[in-house]
């Protein structure tokens, strides 16, 4: 087993849903999907957000999309312009999901690490 950040298994898109937040983690493979179905509850979403979700956290599965969907009820401090959050929206929520950190059993495979340097300019 490793413990890795899940950012090393999917990808997020995050934003409102009226006072919480929607967050959608797609997996980068059918095992990885596979293996966060089992992992990634709704219950370990709402304790990693503690201190910003106060409600309750549900899970949609979308199997063929390789994604899972959350809404962190009572996530955005009434949403909009009625929040004082600096996040009103949630898109910040996306992000913060992918710095979980998941014990990975050593035979699922994990994508290499990608190369975020930027593309020379004459490369547009």
């Amino acid at each position: 087993m490793q413990k890795v950040p899940l950012s090393r298994l999917a990808y997020s898109r995050s934003g409102d849903k009226g006072d919480g937040s929607n967050v959608g983690v797609v997996a980068y493979s059918n095992a990885i999907y596979n293996f966060l179905k089992k992992e990634l509850t709704p219950e370990r979403v709402k304790e990693h957000f503690h201190g910003i979700c106060e409600g309750e956290v549900e899970r949609f599965e979308a199997d063929n999309l390789l994604a899972l969907n959350f809404i962190l009820h009572d996530s955005l401090g009434g949403g909009g312009s009625e929040s004082l959050k600096t996040d009103a929206q949630g898109k910040t929520h996306g992000l913060g999901i992918l710095f979980m950190e998941i014990q990975v059993p050593s035979d699922l495979l994990i994508p290499e690490k990608r190369n975020l340097k930027p593309a020379p300019l004459n490369a547009v």
